[in-house]
Order: C-alpha cells, then structure tokens, then sequence
C-alpha cells in the first residue's frame, strides 16, 4: 500500500492548483487521475476572471496563461459589458483561455514540484479512521483493488462527485429546468457569426484556430435526458434552431449542460474534504466555475497544509467552509439570474432591457463587476479595518533589497508580516519559521475595487492565500492572536 500525506482525487484545474499549493508547503500529494495522460480532448470550457489570474500571479505562474489566453472586458450583465478598466488590479480584465491549454499549462507546472500523479485510475472507494485514510483504486497504474493510504483525501472529481457520494454529504439546490449541447465538430456549410438569443435560449457557433473545426454551443428546445448526446440530437437541435444542420460531421466530443444548481451542504466529512464543481455546481452563464474551483484550492491549501504538518491543529479547516461555502453560494445565485437573463422570449427581454440600464450606472457595474471578477470577495475575520479579510492590494513596495511587488512574496505560499512603519517594530520570533517579517516602505493611495480608497495601515499579516488577516494600527495589539489563530501556537 502505498502512502502520501494526501490524496486528491480528480486532476482538472482544480485538483492540479490543490496539489500545487500543497507541494509548495512540502506536503506529500498525490493526484489520482481517471485519463491516462492530461491531454483533454477538445478545448472544453475556459476562462479566468480577475481575482483568479491574481491567484496565479501570486505564485507567480499568471504569465504563462496570460501568453496564451486572450484578455478582454468579458464581464457581462444582459447586454452591458462591465468594464473594469478603472479597478485597482493590475489584471481588471477576464483571460479567455481554453481549459484544455489551461490543464497543459497546470501540468507542466506541477511536473516541477514534487507530485506524484496515478493516470488512469479511480477512486471507487474510502474507509477512514482517527489516523487517515484508506483510499481503494480502480486498475490503473496500481494493480486492480489496490489501495492508498493518506491522512486526508480530497475530492475533486466533479459535479458527479463519486467522493461526495459515498462520504455521505448532501448536495441540495435546484434541478435542471434547461439543457445545452456543446460540442466540436466539423461542417459543410458555412455557420452564421455571432450569437443568437431566442424564446428557446442561447446558441451560437464559432470557428476554431485550425480553421475546420466549429464549436457548438446550442439550447435544446425541451430538457435533454441524463444519457450522453449523440451526433442525430446535435443535428436536431441546430435544425430546429437555424434550419440546417449545416453538415456536421466528424465531432471530436459532444457533452449536455443543465442549470442544475446544488451547493454540497458541507465540505468535509472528517478527513474528506471537497472543491471545485465536487462542492458546487451552476449553469456556466458567467464563466465562475474555473475561478471558483482555484480559488477554493488556494483557500484550502495552506490550511491543509499546515495540519497535516503538525503546525495548526485540525479546527482550522473548518475556516475553509466558513469562507468558501458564502463565496460560492453567492456565486450560484448570479448565474442562476444570468441564465433567466439569457432567455430570450418578450417578457425575459424587457427584464434584460431594465437591467442593461442599471448596469450601465456606476455603481452598479462596479458592484456586479466586483463579484463576477471575484475582487469583492470579503471572509468574515471580525471587526476591523476596511482591508481584513479582503485581498491584498499588490503594491510596488521598497525594501533594503530594493523595490518589489507584494505579490512576489507570496510566490512559495508563505505567510508574510508586511510592515510599513518602523524597521524592526514587532517581534514575531516564536514565529519565525512561518511567517516572512518584511520591512518596507510604501507611498501612495490603498485602494479597495468597490469600495475604493481605504486609510493606510502601519502593518499587515498577508494569509498565503493572499488575504489580509490582521491589520496593524502602529500598534501590535492582536497580531499574536492572529498569529496563533492562522499560523499555529509558537
């Protein structure tokens, strides 16, 4: 039997960025893929929006999805486009990138870190105890019936959770009212540009880089079935919208979407755990499901990390439901609306109107803007300044080595004291190992997206996630709390 520290069960982005922000901690990972290699057929979906390309810019890999993807102001509410030129990021765009070149990129840069991945094989059972857990496999790379032993397991297996199921937890929400096919595949006739909005729903076809291949994205006129789609239901649905088929043919991979929208009531179940679309699932409109799933393995990761290394105890993955359960369940609430704005009978269409106008007010786009990008996103850390619990802003800081960016601190995942007051002004020996003290200086304005300017602090202590835990007034009170609460007692 073999044994890792942890054991993910899933290898999309969100199970690769798990086991990447595990590795950074020197946390012994192993991903259990059910491919035989990460080559996904097909571009699939894609997307980042902003706080997500600022995750990555943190650990400092935003650069190579910035290089192959498209940037552009994608935020969209009806048929006004949230720009977001005027946020106080250094990324107030969305990335258009395919999730096939997504994966291939998070691949080769865990390939750099010390993981360990199972190809070909699943996750068809678990027991846990006191001590871990005993992780059964399908054949693979490991012989029929074998199994793993890792002190946590975390499921990230997707919206048909095998891990979620048989952990027991429940998964409520809404059933599906509407399906779409989506699909690639090659045509005969010429396909009209753009996209078409009617009483039946959403479609459109788009010409792919090769030049051949066209990708579908179609509404079906009544609710598909659960069953995998063939090419003849791909065909029926394009006649019944265009009035041709337009000679498809040859498809490289077709696959159904609904609005089904279910959030899992809690995830963990003792030493199992749960991210992306395991804990959550929505209907696309918007393009949240890439940038929630990353965001909860950063939330989840340095936690994870610092129980199963002995320096914080089990309590505090607890916090990672407390904050990632609201932030999700936020998010499936807008696009439960934007799939109803996305109808495009009469009545649905002056709702559209109506909320297009508000949309394009001020205050109203920045609001909607600030959750579509992620940038609002607020953990409830207590009473305090306007900053705890909210992203650091990445500042140009100056330090005795020279000027850097704040963000570049958080490159290896660590926690990092940000002091801007005095050199040397707090002492966090006991702490010393875990926690980075950089003295720096600071000039300029802090602002917040939506909420805007805010009053400059003396000190931060900045979570490896990338959020604020504590905020210093010139004075040290409550940073040793904050130091043992989210860093472990000395």
């Amino acid at each position: 039997m073999a044994k890792h520290a942890v054991v993910i069960a899933g290898g999309g982005p969100t199970g690769m960025m798990l086991a990447a922000e595990l590795a950074l901690a020197k946390v012994d990972v192993a991903v259990v893929e059910q491919r035989p290699n990460h080559v996904l057929v097909g571009s699939r979906a894609g997307g980042f929006h902003s706080r997500t390309i600022e995750v990555l810019d943190q650990r400092g890999v935003a650069d190579r999805f910035l290089a192959e993807g498209q940037v552009a102001q994608a935020a969209r509410i009806g048929t006004t486009v949230l720009e977001m030129s005027d946020f106080p990021t250094r990324h107030p765009y969305s990335l258009g990138i395919w999730q096939n070149q997504i994966e291939r990129i998070m691949a080769a840069w865990i390939a750099e870190l010390p993981v360990r991945i199972y190809y070909g094989c699943e996750v068809t059972g678990f027991g846990q105890d006191d001590a871990g857990v005993d992780v059964e496999l399908s054949d693979g790379e490991l012989s029929d019936g074998e199994s793993l032993r890792a002190q946590y397991l975390v499921g990230c297996d997707g919206g048909r959770s095998v891990i979620r199921r048989l952990a027991g937890i429940d998964f409520p929400g809404w059933d599906a009212t509407i399906s779409n096919l989506i699909a690639e595949a090659e045509v005969t006739e010429e396909t009209p540009r753009g996209i078409r909005n009617d009483a039946i729903g959403i479609h459109g076809l788009h010409l792919m880089e090769d030049g051949r291949t066209v990708r579908v994205v179609t509404t079906e006129r009544q609710l598909g079935p659960a069953t995998e789609p063939t090419l003849d239901d791909l065909k029926q649905a394009l006649i019944t919208v265009y009035g041709t088929d337009f000679g498809i043919h040859s498809p490289t991979w077709i696959s159904r979407f609904t609005d089904m929208t279910r959030q899992a009531e809690a995830y963990r179940a003792g030493r199992v755990l749960l991210a992306g679309d395991s804990a959550h699932v929505h209907y696309p409109a918007g393009g949240q499901g890439l940038s929630l799933g990353v965001q909860d393995a950063v939330n989840l990761g340095w936690k994870l990390a610092q129980v199963v290394n002995g320096t914080s105890p089990e309590s505090l993955l607890d916090t990672y439901q407390d904050e990632r359960h609201p932030v999700a369940a936020r998010a499936l609430q807008h696009t439960m609306a934007l799939g109803v704005l996305q109808r495009g009978d009469e009545r649905i269409k002056a709702l559209v109107a109506m909320v297009s106008e508000l949309a394009g007010m001020d205050e109203p786009r920045k609001h909607l803007a600030g959750i579509i990008s992620g940038l609002d996103i607020h953990y409830d850390l207590g009473e305090g300044h306007l900053l705890l619990g909210r992203r650091m802003p990445d500042l140009d800081v100056v330090t005795a080595d020279g000027p850097l960016r704040v963000f570049t601190l958080l490159h290896d995942a660590k926690p990092v004291l940000l002091n801007l007051g005095e050199p040397g002004g707090f002492d966090i020996a006991p702490w010393a190992g875990r926690v980075q003290m950089i003295d720096a200086e600071y000039v300029g304005l802090w602002e917040l997206p939506v909420l805007g300017a805010v009053t400059a602090p003396t000190a931060v202590l900045i979570r490896p996630d990338g959020y604020v835990a504590w905020v210093g007034d010139g004075t040290d009170t409550g940073l040793r709390d904050a130091l043992a609460t989210w860093f472990g007692t000395p």
